[in-house]
């Protein structure tokens, strides 16, 4: 081995440690010899690197002073913090080749890690500790010890979710965080939510080969208190009944979520009339009508030569408050296009939408971007959440929430307690224009089912065509020989999804729910009933 000047190998272990305390591999691999580099090219240069930072769950790594060389090495003491193991003090130990004015580093691999020697690799031992318990909003614990059992089982059966073996896409997170491979872990509900809570830290041993470079002991975690209210959680299951669908209760302040039944944060559906909150929202705010502008009372709007009828046909139409409380297609898709692309996707944004709910497991509700939603007529579809809008009864929950909150959009959360957060997304004026169309809708409106003596409710339906029904504009031919429109088709009421989205007391609102039925009819008929007893449950439960 070449022994060269001391500045230049110093130079060189200062640029190598530096650059591993950064995480720049390239840089690292560029002070290896040529011969090195060759033989261990970047990409598997990094993944040495990568995989033993794993193996240790490192998440930090800090050089020390660089020492003088000796005998053609420099030694350079390295701090690795890690997840599992504490942090560990090792020296490393670079020894060089070269010309005295390019000295490189002479690499093996065991300069992945600080204190591992020369044919010996970094392995793991770990377990984890018992499954920290938890407890429903009033501390009844809804999974508790390794069996996960739960005095109020009905509510429990609903919520808590399963364990089991993790799922491919998340076990290098796992893994990162120091689980052993055959680790059981949450995969639904509650258990997949607050899996890194309950889970605890995993102890065992780090080794390099048959020696021991730390050891540590597994760490239960404290119990989780979530935000689930059993009596809502109950009221919300029983309404949903066994028919396939979701119910989502949400504070408007806190973001807590107070209950989750069904396919509630994960089965994505076309919103349907539920989504005119935020199309109303987006011609309001941009000043493209007023809550007294007039309309036409027509069956259908006419876009790019279709037909978008209102429901069964109806004609309605009148004032913009009025339209909005009888679910006017024919008024609403052409506010859609005049509002075009940008802004009402940008107000679905503002709502939420194409944004991680921040709940594990929760699907994200989206609509297209501006430039992928089509022509006149798929912006128009939009507007009146068909085409291919998608929601959850959790994202229409939280956009009753947002209405609720004068245009405060709340952090989304499972967990009792956590201090709220709340952004402005839409000015609190439009925000409490919207709102009381929304009460138009219950009292005077297709809502009605929802409406709760002596408490203002406010409400939206949705009945969302899963099947396209819009038919070019066809005027019947004198000639016997032409084609004839061809006859409407009889009414399947599981041709629709049935929505509601609402919120009450509308003076000052304490819930806000969302309410998804597949293929189950109206919004007005079906789901708007459903909406009402979670709502009455959720009055109560925050008296």
């Amino acid at each position: 081995m070449v022994t060269g000047g001391p500045p230049a190998e110093e130079a060189a272990a200062q640029r190598f440690v530096s650059a591993w305390a950064k995480g720049d591999f390239a840089a690292m691999h560029a002070e290896l010899t040529p011969d090195d580099q060759r033989a261990t090219p970047l990409p598997r240069f990094t993944d040495s690197y990568r995989a033993a930072a794993t193996t240790a769950t490192a998440i930090a790594l800090r050089p020390g002073p660089v020492g003088g060389a000796d005998n053609g090495e420099i030694t350079v003491p390295i701090t690795v913090t890690t997840r599992v193991f504490g942090t560990l003090r090792a020296p490393l130990r670079l020894a060089f080749t070269g010309e005295d004015d390019d000295r490189r580093i002479d690499w093996s691999p065991s300069l992945v890690f600080p204190g591992l020697s020369s044919g010996r690799q970094l392995e793991r031992r770990t377990r984890l500790p018992r499954r920290a318990d938890i407890l429903a909003r009033n501390g009844e614990p809804l999974a508790q010890g390794q069996d996960r059992t739960s005095p109020i089982e009905d509510v429990a059966a609903s919520i808590v979710g399963e364990l089991g073996p993790a799922p491919e896409e998340r076990r290098a997170r796992l893994r990162e965080l120091g689980y052993p491979v055959d680790a059981r872990v949450g995969l639904t509900g509650l258990e997949r939510v607050f899996e890194e809570r309950v889970a605890g830290r995993p102890g065992g041993e780090l080794r390099a080969g048959s020696r021991v470079l730390a050891r540590t002991q597994p760490r239960p975690a404290t119990a989780v208190r979530s935000s689930i209210d059993p009596a809502v959680q109950r009221a919300a299951d029983l309404a949903k009944g066994a028919r396939l669908g979701g119910v989502a209760v949400v504070r408007p302040r806190t973001g807590e979520i107070m209950a989750l039944a069904g396919i509630a944060f994960s089965g994505l559906q076309p919103p349907g009339s539920t989504f005119k909150i935020v199309t109303l929202a987006g011609v309001l705010q941009h000043k493209l009508a007023g809550v007294n502008s007039r309309y036409p009372v027509e069956t259908k709007a006419v876009i790019e030569g279709v037909d978008l009828e209102n429901a069964n046909g109806e004609s309605c139409g009148g004032t913009l408050r009025e339209s909005f409380a009888h679910s006017c297609n024919s008024v609403f898709a052409p506010l859609g296009t005049r509002l075009g692309p940008e802004r009402l996707v940008k107000t679905a944004e503002q709502f939420g939408f194409n944004t991680e709910p921040g709940i594990p497991g929760a699907a994200t509700s989206t609509i297209p971007a501006p430039d992928e939603i089509g022509d006149g007529l798929a912006v128009g579809s939009s507007a009146i959440g068909q085409g291919r809008v998608q929601a959850t009864a959790l994202q229409m929950a939280w956009v009753a929430a947002t209405i609720a909150g004068r245009g405060r959009r709340p952090r989304l959360t499972l967990e009792r307690g956590l201090p709220p957060q709340r952004t402005q997304v839409v000015p609190a004026n439009v925000a409490r224009l919207v709102g009381s169309m929304m009460e138009a809708v219950v009292s005077n409106g297709t809502g009605g089912a929802a409406a709760i003596s002596g408490v203002r409710v406010a409400g939206k339906t949705g009945t969302a065509e899963l099947r396209d029904t819009t038919q070019p504009d066809c005027t019947p031919s004198p000639d016997p020989a032409a084609a004839a429109c061809p006859p409407p088709e009889p009414d399947d009421p599981t041709d629709t999804d049935a929505w509601f989205a609402a919120y009450a007391p509308a003076g000052e609102p304490r819930v806000a729910v969302g309410v998804l039925l597949v293929e189950a009819g109206t919004g007005g008929e079906t789901a708007a009933p459903v909406a009402q007893a979670v709502l009455r449950a959720g009055l109560k439960a925050t008296r």
